[in-house]
């Protein structure tokens, strides 16, 4: 078994077990201002579209009607409730138990890629997001919403140390630097709304992939 794969081992086994209660405490952050973010990031998605990592399937609500859309995620009991969500939104989706660091999917096939608070929880963020790169059209748009590491040093070594228990219990780590690795992995930011910790990223597949 490779590194990454695992590493995320006992990330998805934590997402498995919180799954019934997971839009309970994710609600909370939406109560925070998550779903207007959610909905100013999804709502640009267009065309064929891949989410990683849907989860229980909280955006679908947010997503124009007119895309093919495809959602991955690594627990079945969370696509489970995905399913459910999207038979009563009477959405149409394809749900593929997955894992964004192997897609299985060719280069190049999806117009539009979204992520929303997921790369807080991957094994290795950097091949994760080049999965995400190499899925992407030429020309087409990845979407990303992220919590990243305070920039204070106090705040930020307070990320530092809760991160070890987050991981242990919810799933996500506190104190990733998203932002930079996007553009480690070869995709360039269009646009940038920072709000605290929070980063709503628009980017491109760039030229040249720089893999971490």
């Amino acid at each position: 078994m490779s590194g990454w794969a695992r590493d995320q081992v006992p990330v998805t086994r934590v997402y498995e077990r919180v799954a019934p209660i997971y839009d309970a405490y994710d609600g909370a952050m939406d109560l925070m201002g998550g779903t207007a973010r959610r909905r100013r990031l999804v709502s640009r998605a267009r065309g064929s579209v891949l989410e990683v990592g849907i989860g229980t399937g909280r955006n679908l609500p947010q997503y124009p009607v007119d895309v093919a859309l495809t959602g991955i995620d690594v627990s079945g009991r969370m696509l489970e409730r995905a399913r459910r969500r999207a038979s009563v939104l009477q959405r149409d989706v394809e749900l593929l138990e997955a894992d964004v660091h192997s897609l299985p999917f060719a280069a190049g096939s999806f117009d539009t890629v979204v992520a929303t608070c997921v790369f807080c929880s991957v094994a290795d963020p950097a091949r994760g997001l080049a999965e995400v790169r190499r899925v992407v059209k030429r020309g087409g748009v990845v979407l990303l919403l992220e919590h990243v590491r305070p920039d204070g040093a106090v705040l930020g070594w307070l990320a530092d140390i809760v991160t070890p228990l987050t991981r242990r219990l919810f799933g996500p780590a506190m104190n990733r630097r998203t932002e930079v690795t996007v553009a480690r992995v070869g995709l360039e930011a269009v646009t940038v709304r920072r709000e605290a910790i929070w980063r709503e990223i628009v980017c491109r597949p760039g030229a040249v992939t720089a893999r971490a």
